[in-house]
């Protein structure tokens, strides 16, 4: 057990949330009871695992996709009213970091992700803010982009979307989790030969063709559930919290 106040000194230590420019608020979002026993850690605040906290008794929640987005209505209404409720009626508390987890060199989305996958000598894209958004590795030996969606679709029990740009094998490659397609030009930019994010976008394509760079989508939620799942682990050992990480099925 761990007072709420020590879990957020912790969290935000770990992660300075404080030196990035984010979306949303990191850190406490919503406050609920001061002792913490139980912690359920998820990829979204999302009703089904709220739902889940309690009915598994927790105290708390931590997520990589929380509340209060800069670009979302203020009104508390319909869903977010429910998602509120269910929070403050059974005092749970929501701890939420966006940015500071996908950044992270250690705990961080794209390191997990790297890590996953077996990459050795990641570093950071320097090109691009915050640094550690997009991470980068050179292979020791080529690999062809079959061998390497393989390789994805093993890892995150999921089937991936690839595109061929038609360079061949694969040394450079680049990467950013979720909604990270738009880094492909820096990517490319960079020297990578294969750009790996979450989603897709129309123009993602053309850019893969026209600056002859292969791109997998291999899903949003799939790239960023081992994040959240490393900080869960990472506090427990710390504090002695019990930690239980829920993997809502999401296939986008």
């Amino acid at each position: 057990m761990a007072h709420r106040d020590e879990v957020l000194q912790l969290l935000n230590s770990k992660l300075e949330s404080g030196r990035v420019r984010d979306y949303c608020p990191n850190g406490l979002q919503v406050e609920g009871k001061a002792q913490i026993r139980k912690l359920i850690t998820g990829v979204t605040a999302s009703q089904a695992l709220l739902d889940r906290a309690v009915a598994e008794q927790a105290d708390a929640v931590l997520v990589h996709h929380g509340y209060f987005w800069k670009s979302e209505a203020s009104e508390i209404t319909g869903m977010k009213k429910r998602r509120l409720q269910t929070l403050l009626q059974h005092d749970i508390n929501l701890f939420a970091y966006h940015l500071p987890l996908d950044i992270h060199p250690e705990l961080g989305n794209n390191a997990q992700l790297g890590a996953l996958l077996g990459f050795s000598d990641i570093s950071a894209l320097p090109s691009v803010e915050p640094v550690g958004v997009v991470r980068q590795t050179q292979l020791s030996t080529a690999l062809s982009l079959t061998d390497i969606v393989a390789r994805l679709q093993q890892q995150l029990q999921r089937p991936v979307f690839a595109h061929d740009a038609g360079i061949g094998d694969i040394r450079h490659i680049a990467w950013c989790t979720g909604g990270g397609q738009g880094y492909i030009d820096a990517a490319a930019a960079a020297g990578a030969q294969l750009f790996i994010s979450g989603e897709v976008s129309e123009q993602t394509i053309h850019s893969a063709n026209e600056l002859g760079i292969h791109f997998i989508a291999a899903g949003h939620h799939a790239t960023e559930r081992y994040g959240v799942k490393a900080l869960g682990e990472w506090l427990a050992a710390q504090t002695g919290i019990e930690v239980q990480f829920v993997d809502l099925y999401n296939p986008a």
